[in-house]
């Protein structure tokens, strides 16, 4: 059938999906993932490989890169790599991100250069636009509720409850204690406090260099407190409030687009 998939070959698809989430729930091996929503579909990524699934149906997937071995144990070091490599489905060439989606991120990061050369309060002023400007522009479209949905297929392998939460007999929450969001509400409290703190003068790399200070201090922060959750997991809860605006309750076939991802990925993983 011209313009889509047949209803044979879907169903074909769909138990294949089916087959694959079965056999995590069986095997309670399930890797541990992490992901990404856009507004076109869902990430979803182990260490070694990454998949997305589309609204439209479609599937990419690919490789994850590996961070250079003499520095992946390097404190600071180690988070600011971990976050480029995070990155890389959306950015690599053969990644999900089209090429006009690009600029708008490139120019949020250059931007705040320009803001030394600003008063202390417009340049506050214009950062906080600048973030609320990103954050719309990423959360467009249908991306809150397959936001929502890609926490549900992740929560759903950790709990091998992969086929129920396909079939809709199982919902687990939309909220997720490893969110970007709770991450984000790290890294605020982290760039401000280093801002104002910073000893040095202002020069037209000081904004640069606050910020990947305050986001290897903030990865650091954010490994403790996935170390330690008893102790230090009340920091995460201004994030995970933040998550009922970052996210909406997502519908069964918005969940199941991030459960396509979630089966690629788990499909690599055993090849």
């Amino acid at each position: 059938m011209s313009g889509g998939r047949s209803r044979y070959e879907t169903t074909r698809v769909e138990q294949s999906v089916l087959d694959t989430l079965a056999g995590a729930d069986r095997r309670g091996d399930a890797p541990r993932l992490g992901g990404m929503a856009r507004p076109d579909g869902v990430v979803i990524v182990s260490e070694r490989f990454w998949a997305f699934a589309g609204t439209d149906g479609t599937l990419r997937e690919g490789k994850m890169p590996e961070p250079p071995r003499a520095l992946a144990r390097v404190p600071f070091v180690r988070g600011l790599i971990r976050l480029g490599l995070s990155l890389s489905p959306v950015f690599r060439g053969s990644g999900v991100a089209r090429g006009r989606e690009r600029w708008p991120l490139a120019l949020a990061l250059v931007a705040p250069l320009g803001f030394v050369f600003l008063s202390g309060l417009v340049a506050l002023l214009a950062q906080v636009a600048l973030t609320a400007g990103l954050v719309l522009w990423l959360l467009r479209g249908r991306t809150l509720r397959l936001h929502g949905a890609e926490h549900r297929a992740i929560a759903a392998a950790e709990s091998d409850a992969l086929v129920e939460t396909w079939e809709g007999r199982a919902r687990p929450s939309r909220f997720s204690r490893r969110c970007g969001t709770n991450f984000a509400a790290l890294v605020l409290p982290v760039t401000l406090g280093l801002d104002a703190l910073w000893p040095l003068g202002a020069a037209v790399y000081t904004p640069a260099v606050v910020t990947l200070v305050a986001l290897a201090l903030s990865m650091e922060l954010w490994r403790a407190v996935h170390a330690a959750p008893r102790i230090l997991g009340g920091l995460l809860l201004p994030g995970l409030a933040l998550q009922r605006l970052t996210t909406r309750e997502p519908a069964l076939g918005d969940t199941r687009i991030a459960l396509r991802a979630v089966a690629a990925v788990l499909v690599r993983e055993s090849e």
